[in-house]
């Protein structure tokens, strides 16, 4: 019974790490609720802004050159985006995108995620958005899925996205082309050197958001009623760059971060099933990892086993959970 309690503890503070991007393994120890991270930005910086609201039946894209906004603040460099999300609409999944453009430049994102009363709730440093290979409709670019349940009796809360200095020091590498056509065709990889992305102070980035019945970061507090009451930050501007998207998902009840938010945060699982070996090497990993007592990296092979279109990577974790018990 100890083993069991031990590992639930796990579960539930590893469900606070669901949120780092499947497709990378780095990172293993980000808290998104460690605000302390992030740049120090006074309220009455804050309250200057203008916070452009967001239609989840929409993608918002901003091109930051001529649609950012100043921060005077150290630790942030260069326009910022500041954005407006619903949060009586149910638990959240918010998409954000930065592509790498024709110069080969990327604008490397850092998100701070404050509460409708201006308080600072979450943080994801720009290494939590990682380099997705360029597809059909998507280029290369930089991408992380944050998974929000914003606090009952909230109206809204709000997206500070910027970039630091020290982003602008690093580089991103990217796949090469002829690369990326060579394994998609199943040929041999031809040695070539992969471009490189320098990081910019501007660029293009898309916010995209959707309920969901699975999140993990808890935004305001738990018990929203006994706070102060709203603050009102600055001027509500229309949407400027909004671009057609996919319809609106279903709203979820709003509900506290439980072990189920283990569930992927990458995009939706294949529809076709995962290849047997592909699927019985995730299977298998998934069961070490719990046997090892490294329940973080279990969730993460979850994860990715799901995306690729794993039918029973879920099952395979939770029985060896239990049987650990």
């Amino acid at each position: 019974m100890k083993m069991k309690k031990s590992l639930i503890a796990l579960c539930l503070s590893a469900g606070l790490m669901a949120s780092v991007p499947a497709v990378s393994f780095a990172d293993v120890n980000f808290v998104p609720q460690n605000t302390a991270a992030a740049p120090a930005i006074p309220a009455s910086a804050l309250q200057q802004l203008v916070w452009t609201p967001v239609d989840q039946s929409k993608t918002q894209s901003t091109d930051l050159a001529g649609g950012g906004q100043p921060l005077n603040v150290p630790g942030i460099t260069g326009p910022v985006a500041a954005y407006s999300v619903p949060a009586n609409i149910g638990e959240l999944n918010i998409t954000l995108t930065s592509e790498v453009n024709k110069q080969t430049h990327v604008y490397a994102p850092n998100v701070l995620i404050l509460d409708q009363n201006m308080t600072p709730s979450a943080f994801f440093p720009s290494s939590y958005f990682t380099y997705q290979e360029p597809g059909v409709m998507s280029a290369d670019r930089l991408e992380g899925v944050m998974r929000l349940t914003p606090a009952l009796g909230q109206q809204k809360i709000y997206v500070l996205v910027f970039t630091t200095p020290q982003d602008l020091q690093q580089t991103t590498t990217l796949v090469d082309p002829a690369k990326a056509y060579a394994k998609g065709i199943g040929n041999a990889v031809p040695d070539i050197p992969d471009p490189i992305a320098r990081h910019a102070s501007e660029g293009t980035i898309k916010l995209k958001v959707k309920t969901s019945s699975a999140s993990s970061v808890l935004v305001g507090p738990l018990f929203g009623s006994s706070g102060p009451g709203p603050v009102t930050v600055g001027n509500t501007a229309a949407p400027v760059y909004a671009a057609p998207a996919a319809a609106p998902a279903t709203a979820a009840a709003v509900a506290a971060p439980v072990a189920a938010s283990a569930a992927s945060t990458a995009p939706a699982a294949k529809s076709e099933p995962v290849l047997n070996d592909t699927e019985s090497y995730f299977n298998t990993a998934i069961k070490q990892a719990v046997n090892e007592g490294n329940i973080d990296k279990a969730l993460k092979l979850l994860n990715e086993a799901e995306r690729l279109g794993s039918t029973s990577a879920r099952s395979t974790f939770i029985s060896s959970v239990k049987g650990k018990g």
